[in-house]
């Protein structure tokens, strides 16, 4: 057999995993476990494809030596030990297994739910010490409790299936989708606040991001009934960790169940060592046979798709932009990634149903596809725990339950030759937001329907409110006052004293404190902070 390709394995993975790359026609496979990374740069330059786990780190210095490299693979979710802005630049293709331990990590969270209402663990540890004190390990039963989840993606679903079936009613929480969306799973969505007072069990599933890091902190504790319980199986630093061994040791909340950390290893003077109350796993997870032989298959199927030219399922970067629409549909695709994430933070925490995307002029003969991908990249960011990009992006729509449609208006609004509009729709809201490239620069040129344009960067302090004498200058004073500069200006109106949009751009974030002060004035409907 003529090897055309070769395919270095660093981390050990499963062997049964491996077969269908091993079997592919033309790909050699080296496996070669604990390198050191002198001995990785020196390795590397021979091969085509380099698959990893989490112990290998794939730094800038090894994708540069990788001279032949097409593609980096790591068999899990997770691709920080992948350096892959580098990888980008490089034209190396990364990709990841982001289901493969979906059933697992679901799996592990019911295991963590049995494990904190039936002691079990402290009741292990009691047997074998030689005693035999059953009244201190008293536990609940969890049919007809409620469980509730903070996040609705693939592993949410998956627990709140089997925890249906063990007879729990499921409330979630997530201000990604929509109450249709979680109907369909059995789940009512509510508020975040209202989960917390409801739940008997509360597990949470998201990424960890800015928004998402200590989401469960005292005051949501607070919030929480004193038999409650919390697992976490997601991500360390989403659940305050001193918070919840405060509220665990002195009896504001049952106890709790964690898979993850903030830091890992657990350090040994770690507050959530200090009590039993607490079970701890070393981030098992995905920790099973079935998962570990899934994620290595997923990852070796995606190897040999990119070594034969086939788009990878689960490409983190891969580009799809045809060579030639580059040079006309690059600013566009900026545009639409700058309007989806001005439309997040402007509609804030909602359950999107609909993205609409139009495209007018000439923008509207070219394929939509990378437009919208872009668009969705943008509305999803930090939402969910995979990174979207112009790959798998309308993917990762459908899976959030978004009708995503594409519209094309040869006739255009004349002050523009080419113009791009995104409407998102929830249940309760409605924002519109209208953009076009300017000599080669990314504008924001209306919002709901308003006229108003400006560059679609940097920090952003938008206000609706009624025209009335005086409003702009008391913006600016307050503005002032906080040592806040502004650096532009646009204001579009439906006509004199109705409602108006103002837009300001400032060289630094408005902070929360100022933000009140300003939606304390008067004729303010509401004001909003955005960063692009």
């Amino acid at each position: 057999m003529r090897v055309n390709y070769k395919v270095l394995v660093s981390d050990s993975l499963s062997e049964s995993g491996l077969k269908p790359l091993r079997a592919a026609e033309g790909i050699h496979v080296d496996v070669r476990t604990n390198l050191t990374p002198d001995q990785l740069l020196e390795a590397i330059p021979d091969y085509d494809a380099l698959l990893v786990r989490s112990s290998t780190e794939v730094t800038a210095a090894v994708i540069q030596a990788g001279k032949k490299l097409r593609v980096v693979a790591r068999a899990g979710v997770g691709v920080d030990n992948i350096d892959v802005d580098t990888a980008t630049q490089a034209g190396i293709i990364v990709v990841n297994a982001p289901t493969g331990n979906v059933v697992a990590a679901a799996e592990h969270t019911i295991a963590m739910l049995f494990a904190v209402a039936r002691h079990v663990a402290q009741a292990d540890a009691h047997v074998r010490a030689g005693q035999w004190k059953r009244s201190q390990f008293m536990g609940v039963e969890i049919r007809n409790k409620i469980l509730g989840t903070v996040g609705m993606g693939r592993v949410a679903q998956e627990v709140a299936r089997r925890a249906q079936g063990l007879g729990m009613t499921v409330l979630g929480y997530d201000p990604y989708v929509t109450a249709d969306f979680a109907a369909q799973r059995g789940v009512r969505l509510v508020d975040l606040d209202t989960l917390l007072a409801q739940a008997d069990f509360l597990t949470v599933h998201v990424p960890l991001t800015p928004q998402t890091t200590n989401l469960i902190d005292r005051p949501q504790l607070e919030l929480m009934k004193p038999t409650a319980r919390i697992l976490n199986v997601a991500r360390g630093g989403v659940v305050n960790e001193a918070a919840l061994a405060e509220a665990v040791e002195t009896g504001r909340i049952a106890g709790a169940a964690l898979d993850v950390f903030t830091e890992e290893p657990l350090a040994a003077d770690s507050p959530l060592r200090r009590t039993n109350k607490i079970v701890l796993t070393p981030h098992l997870g995905g920790s099973t046979v079935e998962a570990q032989e899934q994620v290595a298959e997923d990852v070796a199927l995606q190897v040999i798709d990119v070594l034969n030219d086939r788009p990878a399922r689960y490409a983190v970067n891969a580009p799809i932009i045809p060579p030639t629409d580059l040079e006309f549909l690059i600013p566009y695709i900026d545009l639409a990634e700058r309007m989806g994430r001005f439309l997040q933070q402007l509609g804030g925490k909602w359950g999107i149903g609909k993205l609409e995307i139009t495209a007018h002029g000439d923008l509207a003969d070219f394929d939509l596809a990378y437009i919208s991908a872009a668009a969705i990249k943008g509305l999803l960011r930090d939402v969910v725990n995979i990174r979207v990009n112009l790959v798998n992006a309308l993917l990762m729509a459908e899976r959030r339950g978004i009708d995503v449609v594409e519209r094309r208006l040869h006739q255009h609004e004349a002050r523009y030759d080419n113009m791009l509009t995104l409407r998102v729709t929830s249940a309760t809201e409605k924002f519109t937001v209208s953009g076009s490239v300017l000599q080669g620069e990314p504008y924001i040129i209306g919002i709901n329907d308003q006229w108003v344009d400006f560059p679609a960067t940097g920090h952003l302090l938008l206000s609706s409110h009624r025209d009335r004498p005086g409003i702009i200058g008391r913006v600016g004073t307050v503005l002032g006052e906080a040592d806040i500069n502004i650096s532009f200006m646009h204001v579009g109106r439906e006509g004199p004293r109705t409602d108006a949009i103002m837009v300001l751009g400032t060289d630094e974030p408005t902070p929360p404190e100022i933000l009140e002060r300003l939606t304390a004035l008067s004729h303010i409907n509401w004001l909003k902070t955005v960063t692009l």
